[in-house]
């Protein structure tokens, strides 16, 4: 995945940036070699922490109560539901 995705990104920021001359190929690889570092170890580093982060988090959610609407002036056969958070 990282050298998929640094592959890719590089090529199109180079060519945008740059555009395609004689050094595009040498630029190019110099770039992709530096983001690929950086990504492998982005993907190998980042979901560790944040995996650490989130156990460590306490997720707790309100009760949601249902009430039936006992408006006997409404002539709808379905009954209706309000959700109170």
């Amino acid at each position: 995945m990282a050298f998929s995705m640094s592959f890719f990104i590089s090529f199109i920021l180079v060519s945008i940036n740059q555009g395609y001359d004689h050094r595009f190929v040498v630029t190019w690889l110099r770039t992709w070699s530096q983001a690929f570092v950086c990504a492998f170890f982005g993907a190998y580093f980042f979901p560790k922490v944040i995996h650490l982060i989130m156990g460590k988090i306490n997720f707790t959610e309100k009760p949601q109560i249902i009430k039936h609407d006992s408006d006997k002036s409404n002539m709808n056969t379905t009954a209706t539901k309000k959700v109170n958070l």
